[in-house]
């Protein structure tokens, strides 16, 4: 694969970055009244404003330029035809399957896998509709009213995130918790909330072996048992997520409370798949499709859309300017919306598990840094945690600012004050603050002149720091199903301008293999063990006091 950095393409946007380096943001505003139209696009139900980053056409036409260069739009063609993408692995990738209300047939190795989504959300329909009417009784004969999904990473994130977001939409007298951390606090915690004779636990692993959730699904399964619970009762409160029928059955699961997801299905875009089915049980099948319409509306936008007008790849090519170009080493997701709060770390994994890679997709190492850090926090709350280095650290960050428009619930002039600090805080970010507005603002307070002289450095803003503004109306299922997948895309697309394969996440296997090797020499509590030396000399002495403390030794 041609290095990236060597093209035409890439030299013209270091040239174009060199010509703005000498142009503060808020010169682009003060040239371009109409820069914000200019910069700014709409689709399936979202506004995206990017006028806020350090951008002019000329940047933009060589962005487009590149995505021509790197066949974006034949790898998204691929994509959507079911092509195996995902080379390592040898998978196609179709998430976009799950969602196609377009009735579209899509086919992986001759098979027609479209036919096989629709009977799952079938299953998915009748079985919520059971849980919700009462038709699927615990063991003393009480309604099931409460899920428990165990898994983790992708079989957790999305979910989780999901069920929290649409809070407004739950249906009335249900519970859903959420167990993915092998940590034995994080199930008990969750147990003794819970009635098991009430209770379903879905256990979400597509091989049946993920150590942690197994572990856990395990020790809920003694619980549950312990509880009063029969063996025979076991196929009426545990339900699997997976494609291990063997597995699954062994455990005492029903097999008609086995739902699939298929090996094109990648974890950490899952949510849309049977790994939904606590979204669909706690909001009611009818908002669970809601958003797969939303992530449809955006399919679809990203399917046609012309390059400069789709929201997808101009969050792509955005983050790949301010990545690459600006030295942007982090961005920040910044959802002013407290249910979204679970969308920056879901966010966190969709996009550092794909993109944080320093090989292209034939094994190669890059000369371009590839995915930047992702991290954040909803607001307010953030602004008084983390963006002090935002607007006065010395690394830069972009980020995005997410936003409706109106409340799920609205309160006195709360959503007014949430919106001005929306607004507020990226103008702050772009604007900045000049040494002299400082002093006129200080000499204003009737401060001094050594007063003012002491503390104007400490008032300046650098400014010129890049956002993107989303907005829409209402946090709807369907908008929030839009908001993901746009968000999916981009990862997409940004993988493609850098050459890797953003589907596999090899770089999660070299601790899982070293942890196996681990497990067996922690002591049990009360256990004596020899000591180990068969490690680097501080892991093997961490193991050794681990051993000394958990054996009642005193490690001096």
């Amino acid at each position: 694969m041609t290095d990236i950095t060597k093209t035409p393409e890439w030299q013209a946007l270091e040239g174009a970055a060199a010509a703005l380096s000498k142009t503060h943001m808020r010169g682009l505003f003060e040239h371009d009244p109409a820069r914000f139209d200019a910069f700014s696009i709409e689709g399936a139900g979202l506004f995206l404003d990017y006028s806020k980053n350090k951008i002019d056409a000329a940047a933009r036409n060589a962005l487009l330029a590149l995505a021509k260069a790197r066949d974006l739009e034949g790898a998204r063609r691929r994509m959507l035809a079911g092509e195996k993408i995902n080379t390592t692995e040898d998978r196609a990738v179709l998430h976009v399957a799950l969602r196609d209300f377009a009735m579209r047939d899509y086919h992986v190795d001759g098979e027609n896998v479209s036919l096989a989504v629709r009977r799952e959300l079938e299953r998915i329909e009748s079985f919520a509709d059971r849980i919700h009417s009462g038709g699927l009784k615990g063991f003393k004969g009480d309604a099931i009213d409460t899920v428990v999904n165990i898994g983790i990473g992708g079989s957790d994130l999305g979910p989780k995130m999901v069920v929290e977001a649409l809070r407004p939409y739950w249906v009335k007298g249900r519970r859903a918790y959420f167990v993915s951390n092998v940590d034995g606090q994080h199930l008990s915690d969750v147990l003794t909330e819970v009635d098991p004779a009430k209770t379903l636990f879905l256990v979400a692993s597509k091989t049946f072996t993920t150590q942690e959730t197994m572990t856990n699904a395990q020790s809920a399964r003694d619980w549950f048992l312990s509880q009063g619970g029969k063996e025979s009762d076991i196929a009426a409160h545990f339900a699997a997520l997976s494609t291990n029928a063997h597995a699954v059955e062994q455990f005492g699961i029903d097999p008609e409370n086995m739902f699939q997801f298929w090996g094109w299905v990648g974890g950490r875009f899952s949510l849309w798949s049977a790994i939904g089915l606590s979204i669909a049980l706690q909001v009611g099948f009818e908002n669970f499709e809601r958003l797969l319409k939303g992530a449809h509306a955006m399919d679809e936008h990203f399917r046609v859309a012309p390059l400069a007008e789709n929201i997808p790849i101009l969050m792509a090519l955005v983050g790949v300017w301010n990545r690459n170009f600006m030295d942007a080493r982090a961005h920040a997701i910044l959802p002013y919306d407290e249910h979204l709060s679970l969308l920056p770390s879901y966010l966190q994994q969709a996009d550092m598990e794909s993109n944080g890679k320093s090989r292209n997709a034939e094994g190669e190492a890059l000369a371009a840094r590839t995915g930047p850090i992702i991290f954040g926090e909803p607001g307010t709350n953030g602004q008084h945690a983390f963006y002090q280095l935002l607007h006065q650290g010395t690394d830069l960050v972009s980020a995005d600012f997410i936003a409706p428009a109106l409340s799920q619930s609205p309160l006195g002039d709360h959503h007014e004050k949430l919106l001005a600090n929306f607004l507020a805080q990226p103008e702050a970010l772009m604007r900045g603050k000049t040494e002299e507005e400082a002093r006129e603002e200080l000499a204003a307070d009737d401060l001094t002149k050594d007063e003012i002289d002491a503390l104007a450095p400490h008032k300046v803003f650098p400014g010129d720091r890049p956002a993107n503004s989303i907005l829409f109306e209402k946090l709807t299922p369907e908008t929030l199903g839009a908001l993901i997948a746009a968000y999916e895309h981009k990862i997409f697309c940004q993988g493609v301008i850098w050459g890797v394969n953003s589907f596999d996440q090899w770089g999660v296997e070299l601790g899982k293999v070293l942890a196996k090797d681990i497990l067996p020499e922690i002591a049990a509590l009360g256990e004596e063990m020899p000591q180990v030396s068969s490690h680097d000399p501080s892991t093997a002495g961490l193991i050794n006091r681990i051993n000394a403390i958990r054996g009642g030794k005193a490690t001096g």
